[in-house]
């Protein structure tokens, strides 16, 4: 359970974006950002490290990204639309990147599999946001 809908209807400003999809992106930047995290956490641990070492990377700055545009969206005093289009659509591009870069291993790691899903999902969340 998030309490990002109930923060986005208590701010006093109205936002650039549907509270919905707003909403819905924030919550998967944030999901994607864990799953991210966790994700590089696991092939760190995995015999296989030397492998992975790109997966470890682009999840990295995955997160960063995805954590960044989530803790943005969630500011409503002083949205700043062009800035915050360039971002979402940065963050569509970074998860685009990851999800790649994890299914290239999901079949032999269950956290890249898991991850590049998260990943996906948040993709999505900022591509129907940037279209609203």
């Amino acid at each position: 359970m998030t309490h990002t809908r109930q923060m986005l209807e208590a701010a006093p400003r109205p936002s650039l974006f549907d509270q919905d999809q707003l909403a819905r992106c924030i919550d998967a930047c944030f999901d994607c950002a864990q799953a991210c995290t966790a994700c590089a956490d696991a092939c760190l641990g995995e015999a296989s490290v030397a492998e992975l070492v790109r997966c470890i990377a682009v999840n990295d700055v995955c997160a960063d990204v995805c954590a960044t545009t989530g803790r943005t969206l969630s500011r409503r005093t002083a949205e700043q639309e062009p800035l915050l289009g360039t971002l979402i659509a940065a963050c569509s591009e970074a998860c685009k990147s990851c999800a790649e870069e994890c299914e290239r291993h999901a079949d032999m790691h269950h956290h890249c599999r898991v991850c590049a899903e998260a990943c996906r999902e948040c993709e999505q969340r900022c591509r129907e946001l940037i279209a609203a």
